[in-house]
């Protein structure tokens, strides 16, 4: 990649969305002149919310590693090392290909914990009630109420403009995926999201968190920047909480400023990685 050349960016959707979710991040990329990828999780791929809706089968049994080797070969298929960008437990993938050193640079924006970290607010898990309520369901695809999407995505609005943010957004679950996202918290070196917090070749690390986010309150973010930074790895990991936000931090009102301030650390951090 020459000096005109700007990086490209992966950018990995979480649990009960769909690469949709990043329309409005990867439009903003784009218009300056970045390349953005989004794949879908094995079983979502290209398809539309409503399909997904009506035939949930192939997302049932698909687990943390599977979703993240397949994103491991799109990205080693790439020219370059991307930045690397996820949404919720999309922030646990992100994590799990920044320990294979995949990337230029890593922003888990509202990231799920990897093994270790064991920071679990009340309301974090009552986000996984209706998938952790029912362990015979492990490897099924449990849809999302409206009336829980608005407790995990949706408590800024009112009820009627969550329900329509669920319509547009909301697929079935990856049970799986939050049964093991579970079990690594307590499974540090065995978990499936097992991450070498000490790796000190790392590309840069930024955090991001909402001060009302349900679904991984910022406790969880801090949480995991102390494990990283605790671990005696000189890597860069930081930090930052945006204030009345909540986990929709990709799209509710004022995302620009995310988005703008995530892709400035990212590219700056990459060039001084690189460099």
């Amino acid at each position: 990649m020459n000096s005109t050349e700007k990086t490209p960016i992966v950018l990995i959707h979480g649990l009960w969305m769909t690469p949709k979710s990043w329309n409005t991040w990867a439009e903003r990329f784009r218009a300056q002149g970045h390349e953005v990828i989004i794949p879908g999780w094995p079983g979502i791929d290209d398809r539309s919310v409503e399909d997904i809706r009506r035939d949930p089968s192939a997302l049932k049994g698909i687990g943390l590693k599977q979703i993240a080797d397949n994103y491991e070969r799109i990205i080693r298929a790439l020219p370059v090392k991307p930045i690397i960008m996820g949404h919720s437990f999309g922030g646990v993938i992100t994590q799990m290909l920044a320990d294979r050193g995949l990337g230029a640079a890593y922003v888990g924006v509202a990231p799920g914990q990897t093994a270790g970290v064991t920071a679990l607010p009340l309301s974090t898990l009552w986000t996984g009630t209706p998938i952790l309520s029912n362990p015979f369901g492990r490897n099924g695809a449990k849809p999302l109420s409206k009336r829980h999407f608005h407790f995990t995505f949706g408590n800024d609005l009112s009820r009627a403009a969550s329900d329509a943010l669920w319509e547009e957004h909301a697929v079935n679950s990856y049970n799986r995926v939050f049964f093991e996202g579970v079990t690594s918290v307590l499974n540090e070196k065995g978990g499936v999201t097992h991450v070498d917090y000490a790796r000190a070749d790392r590309a840069p690390l930024l955090v991001i968190t909402g001060e009302i986010d349900h679904v991984v309150p910022p406790a969880i973010g801090r949480a995991i920047v102390k494990k990283y930074r605790s671990s005696g790895s000189p890597a860069v990991v930081e930090y930052k909480e945006y204030a009345g936000r909540t986990h929709r931090l990709v799209s509710q009102d004022g995302w620009e400023e995310i988005a703008d301030y995530a892709l400035t650390w990212a590219v700056a951090h990459a060039t001084a990685s690189a460099a």
